[in-house]
């Protein structure tokens, strides 16, 4: 619990000072391009709460080597691995400069330092055929670090309205932390826990009023550690489910691979081009903005705001059921496809103006 304690008052205090400071550095933190494509705020709001996350979690789980070598070794480990793709997250953050496939050839590269410091290499992934390709070494190595890229980019892809990414990470985080408490794997529990304490500071100004902003630097920090940790708990332990991370993280994983789908297949465009189709844009279109109409300053927070609690609802619909069958792997690949086919015909139905009437917010 020191962990949750420390981590959480380490990221609530430094993004208490880098709101109080913004005058001093938005120049070079602020997010201020009020009209993009993907913008939803209506003042410039820094865009660096990764850096407190960042020194939350190594304040939370350094100081362990003064009573615990084992988990601060494993933890000490992961924040080193972790360096190479928070730095250029945080870099793109400062500069606006850093194109995606930069921060994934990075978020790659720390997977590959993770790989070989913890021996994380993913070797199978119980579907027949696919495990005896992954049974060669090097091809087990590029399609360990390609995945943990594609989730921690997953994270990065759902950053769009306050509390989002944060929340869902902190969702998953918790279902990480209770297996392997169940199993008891100490040391993914810890930093699992540290994980948690860390963003729920930075969450506290993110939601509902938008202070500071993941970042680029947060959003692959948060989305790394959890890939991470959810390979290594798989890895260390046996008896749960390779399908179990997977499902977890099903929510940004299969909005990844959707929009992918969307502008290659459908708009006939570079995957790499941004857009405004998300499915948590278009809730925010036709189930909130339309009952929220102004686009007053307070009443634009209001809206972003109401926008994430859906999402956490469809998260949630994941991780619930991989929590239960964590170690049951057809249980674990039938969710997979029910929760597919639920997202899809959910996009479809609201961009089609068939809208459930549950998800829609009456006006007053």
């Amino acid at each position: 619990m020191s962990a949750v304690l420390i981590a959480l008052f380490v990221s609530l205090a430094g993004c208490l000072i880098l709101i109080r400071y913004a005058h001093l550095h938005e120049h070079i933190t602020g997010d201020t391009d009020l009209k993009g494509i993907q913008k939803f705020h209506a003042s410039p709001v820094p865009r660096i709460g990764g850096l407190p996350i960042y020194i939350g979690i190594a304040c939370a789980l350094i100081p362990r080597w003064t009573n615990d070598a084992t988990v601060a070794l494993f933890a000490t480990q992961l924040l080193g691995a972790a360096v190479p793709c928070f730095l250029v997250g945080l870099l793109e953050d400062l500069t606006k400069k850093i194109g995606a496939k930069e921060r994934l050839l990075a978020t790659m590269v720390s997977a590959a330092i993770a790989g070989w410091l913890l021996e994380a290499w993913l070797t199978n992934v119980q579907i027949f055929g696919v495990d005896w390709i992954l049974s060669i070494p090097l091809i087990s190595m590029v399609f360990t670090c390609f995945c943990i890229a594609g989730v921690a980019h997953s994270f990065n892809l759902i950053d769009g309205y306050h509390g989002l990414s944060g929340a869902v990470a902190v969702i998953i985080l918790t279902a990480l932390g209770y297996v392997a408490f169940q199993i008891k794997d100490y040391p993914i529990m810890v930093c699992a826990l540290a994980g948690i304490g860390a963003i729920v500071g930075f969450l506290f100004w993110n939601y509902p009023k938008g202070l500071i902003f993941l970042g680029d630097g947060g959003a692959y920090l948060v989305g790394f550690w959890i890939a991470e940790l959810s390979l290594l708990l798989v890895l260390r332990n046996p008896s749960v489910s390779k399908w179990f991370p997977l499902l977890l993280c099903f929510y940004p994983i299969f909005e990844t691979l959707f929009t992918i789908y969307r502008r290659i297949a459908l708009k006939r465009v570079s995957p790499g081009l941004p857009d405004a189709a998300h499915l948590h844009q278009i809730i925010y279109r036709r189930a909130v903005r339309w009952a929220i109409g102004s686009s007053e300053g307070a009443l634009l927070t209001q809206r972003n705001a109401i926008t994430a609690p859906y999402l956490w609802l469809l998260s949630s619909a994941a991780v619930i059921p991989a929590v239960i069958f964590w170690n049951n792997h057809i249980a674990l690949k039938i969710c997979s496809a029910l929760f597919a086919l639920t997202y899809i015909w959910l996009y479809w139905s609201i961009v089609r103006f068939k809208t459930p009437k549950w998800l829609i917010i009456q006006k007053d």
